[in-house]
């Protein structure tokens, strides 16, 4: 998303197999590809190493000419194709690139001066044809392949989204519903905040698992999840914000944040016979987001100390990993003392 592509996420379960070859990353793929390829074909015929840079810069000519114009049509008729169906555009490309490879080979006999109805002409047309098709449908295949584990990505990852839906704990709802109560009496101004509070928190944790949130939103909904917290915990609760401008704009799987420092609330402020302290800091350096999440450990705090599975933040991890192909990251550590979570992302994320 160099643009922050949100369409083409939503792609990766819904759409067709076949990928963006009008991408950078696609192009670059395609000609190192055919270089290896006419490497091959050159060692597999080879008779002569005198003849090996020869006959490699021949075939690696009439290789890339296939490969970049065959990417270059498949560009460019990719919407159209598409559209049809995984089928009906696996063999629509399989013949496209057959016709590119047909109609280079005989722009090659003609600039050889090799004539159409000679033996060597045909010869080297069926194997130009011969080796195009085997290529085209293990290049096909593969795609598809990739499609069908893409899908199961986002279906594995829908899976964890709704075990974060229903993880939100109970006696959450229920403490934050008595604050709400009190507050009725005392001051209903500061009990209708803590009302949409929870209504926004309870609207992102209901919502659709394909739905994409962003940075601003995500942190939006951390600062209205603390307010409620504060509420109930009053001064054993204190936040510590140290936010450098960050990309509000910058796309992120929905529910990222707020799992976190609900973590650090139940985990390591509740169980503090004192002051629980959560540090926040966010830097955006080098095109990567990075946020760091520290909590207090509770010292001294006997029974009330917490054992948790850590299922919220591998959830995350995983749902991080899936969204960003593996680009984003979700460390988990002690720094002084202190429980860490630090999460990186880049931005812009270009998926090409």
């Amino acid at each position: 998303m160099a643009k922050l592509d949100t369409q083409s996420s939503k792609e990766r379960a819904t759409g067709s197999f076949l990928p963006n070859f009008c991408s950078i990353r696609m192009v670059f793929a395609v000609v190192i590809s055919a270089e290896l390829l006419a490497v091959v074909l050159t060692l597999g015929s080879l008779r002569s190493m005198d003849s090996f840079y020869s006959e490699l810069s021949m075939r690696s000519l009439l290789i890339q000419w296939i490969a970049l114009f065959g990417a270059a049509l498949l560009c460019m008729a990719g919407p159209r194709i598409r559209r049809l169906g995984n089928s009906m555009a696996g063999v629509l490309s399989w013949l496209l690139l057959l016709g590119v490879t047909l109609f280079a080979a005989l722009c090659a006999l003609a600039l050889l001066g090799w004539p159409l109805n000679s033996a060597s002409g045909l010869l080297f047309i069926v194997e130009s044809l011969g080796i195009s098709a085997i290529m085209a449908a293990l290049l096909l295949r593969y795609l598809y392949i990739q499609y069908l584990w893409r899908q199961q990505v986002e279906a594995e990852s829908e899976a964890r989204f709704q075990a974060l839906q229903s993880r939100i704990r109970p006696h959450f709802l229920f403490n934050s519903m008595n604050t709400i109560a009190q507050l009725t009496r005392t001051d209903p101004a500061l009990a209708e905040a803590v009302v949409e509070d929870l209504s926004d928190l309870f609207r992102a944790s209901l919502g659709n698992s394909q739905r994409l949130s962003t940075l601003g939103d995500e942190i939006e909904l951390v600062r209205g999840y603390l307010r409620i917290e504060q509420q109930r915990l009053g001064d054993r609760l204190e936040v510590e914000w140290d936010l450098e401008p960050l990309p509000d704009e910058a796309p992120l799987p929905a529910l990222i944040l707020q799992p976190l420092f609900e973590n650090a609330v139940y985990h390591g402020v509740e169980p503090s016979v004192g002051q629980g302290v959560i540090h926040v800091s966010g830097r955006y350096r080098r095109r990567r987001v990075n946020i760091s999440i520290r909590n207090t450990v509770p010292v001294n705090a006997g029974d009330r100390r917490r054992e948790g599975n850590a299922m919220a933040v591998e959830n995350i991890r995983q749902r991080l990993q899936g969204f960003f192909d593996g680009e984003a990251n979700l460390i988990i550590g002690e720094v002084d003392g202190e429980y860490q979570v630090r999460l990186t992302f880049p931005y812009p994320w270009v998926e090409e």
